[in-house]
């Protein structure tokens, strides 16, 4: 990914402007561009007919009207379905979009994290990211994260030329945690949950040449405390507050 030349973290607006619009909707990217965010977060997954939807859960209750896993739904089941009405009435009826409308309309506009939500092993997820953003002629703007090393380390073999990095939390398994999986996962960087990081993480991380990017981070003292450390970036519901 083509880091901006500016002196400071980016930010990226987690799940689009996610406190202005519903989660992972177009409203919500288009929030993002007018908050001023250097980037975008979203997460992606397969309906049932392999297309790549844009939606974060498993299951389609918390975000949707639907019900049941969004990998059970073909494309057009979860197109019919209203994703805006759970935020606000002014947004009844915005669907779910797929992969593909949200690059298009982020292309040369804004920054884009890519988390692949690969609950199997084998799962190809990567592999179709990757050939959507290389339609696109989009390598440049994309990074491609996920927890799963395995589905990560997919999609870097898929793509060489596209950013990868790997996801990781505190409470995570600690195998999960070690430098070995992240040189397994293929990663370029490392997208660790906040708390994990201080000045002895941000050395190993350096020495490494890894960028290291946070999430979620929405508090003024913890987005201040990430500056201070010299993070790469920011992942945020509040890229308003963060850009200050």
């Amino acid at each position: 990914m083509k880091r901006p030349d500016v002196n400071r973290p980016l930010i990226f607006a987690h799940r689009g402007a996610c406190r202005v619009a519903p989660e992972n909707t177009l409203p919500a990217f288009e929030a993002a561009i007018g908050l001023g965010a250097d980037g975008v977060e979203l997460d992606v997954q397969y309906s049932s007919d392999g297309k790549l939807v844009v939606i974060h859960n498993p299951r389609l209750e918390e975000t949707t009207n639907g019900a049941g896993r969004v990998t059970a739904h073909t494309f057009e089941e979860l197109r019919g379905l209203d994703a805006g009405s759970h935020f606000g009435p002014q947004f009844a009826g915005t669907p779910i979009p797929s992969l593909q409308e949200v690059l298009d309309l982020l292309k040369g506009r804004l920054l884009i994290n890519i988390e692949i939500k690969a609950f199997e092993l084998a799962s190809t997820l990567g592999h179709d990211v990757v050939a959507a953003v290389r339609e696109r002629d989009m390598a440049d703007q994309v990074v491609i994260s996920s927890f799963n090393p395995f589905a990560l380390r997919r999609a870097k073999r898929a793509g060489p030329e596209i950013e990868c990095a790997l996801l990781t939390a505190a409470d995570l398994a600690g195998w999960m945690r070690w430098e070995l999986t992240r040189r397994f996962s293929r990663g370029d960087g490392i997208h660790p949950e906040h708390t994990m990081v201080d000045a002895a993480y941000m050395a190993w991380a350096r020495k490494r040449r890894l960028p290291v990017r946070v999430w979620t981070v929405n508090e003024e003292a913890d987005i201040q405390r990430m500056i201070a450390l010299g993070v790469d970036a920011i992942i945020t519901d509040a890229p308003d507050l963060a850009r200050g």
